[in-house]
């Protein structure tokens, strides 16, 4: 059976539009405010198997179709409370939270502020431990070389005193020999020489006088002071002996220096 009128290419065209037109619907995004839905316009030519030209019917467009208006709930109190409470409560703990974290920060840099004067602390107290000890190292070299300079100082001083003593020892020993030798004699007699120059004899003094007189005198030989110790005379002769010595200075000096003695004792006779 021949299809004169060409009702199954139309049928399947027709079809096809619909399933379009569907497939727009369900995609149709209903979230958003609806848009009025524009059916494309499909033209279509039909040609016959005598090759005939029909035209295609003109579809009536379609109205567009309108959503409803989405139903407009009022807020529920008690929930909106809720969230309220939640949201002041979540602002509430980010508050709480913000201050544990600042207090943990000051305690941080409090921690570390400490941490950092004890470090300063120790390091002062090591700093003044070190000072105090290099002073008292100072202090004890400095009482070794008070007495390494001391015993040093000592020892010089022991060396000296012992030098001193040798030397004296040997200028007594060398004036005791020179006192026993005749120039100890010559020189006792040249002061007895003199002397006796310048007595005036007493008539009280007897023929046997013998006075042992004290002399200090100065290097030169000067008299500075003579006093009569033992004498079997009186007191004229030992006046009279005291103003001969006194006339007699300066005294000789003896021609070897070791017998002179600033404080000499001499004998004072009349007899050969």
């Amino acid at each position: 059976m021949r299809d004169t009128y060409n009702i199954i290419p139309v049928t399947l065209a027709v079809l096809l539009h619909a399933l379009i037109f569907g497939s727009l619907f369900v995609a149709l995004d209903w979230t958003r405010k609806p848009q009025p839905i524009v059916p494309l316009a499909i033209t279509a030519t039909l040609i016959t198997e005598t090759g005939a030209v029909i035209p295609p019917p003109v579809e009536k467009t379609p109205e567009p179709v309108v959503p409803p208006e989405p139903e407009v709930i009022e807020p529920d109190p008690a929930e909106q409370a809720r969230i309220q409470a939640e949201e002041q409560k979540r602002l509430e703990d980010q508050r709480i939270e913000r201050e544990r974290l600042q207090r943990i920060e000051r305690e941080k840099a409090e921690a570390e502020r400490k941490r950092l004067a004890e470090l300063e602390a120790r390091r002062k107290a090591e700093d003044e431990a070190e000072l105090e000890r290099k002073r008292i190292e100072l202090e004890q070299q400095r009482q070794r070389d008070i007495e390494r300079q001391r015993e040093q100082n000592r020892l010089e001083e022991e060396q000296l005193l012992q030098q001193q003593r040798d030397a004296e020892i040997s200028a007594e020993s060398e004036r005791l020999e020179a006192m026993n030798s005749n120039e100890m004699m010559a020189y006792q007699a040249a002061i007895q020489q003199k002397v006796l120059r310048n007595w005036v004899r007493p008539a009280t003094a007897p023929d046997d006088l013998e006075c042992f007189v004290a002399i200090r005198q100065l290097p030169n030989g000067e008299v500075v002071s003579v006093r009569v110790q033992r004498c079997n005379g009186d007191d004229v002769v030992v006046r009279s002996i005291e103003v001969a010595v006194r006339k007699a200075s300066p005294l000789p000096l003896p021609s070897n220096p070791i017998l002179f003695l600033r404080d000499f004792q001499f004998r004072f006779t009349i007899r050969d």
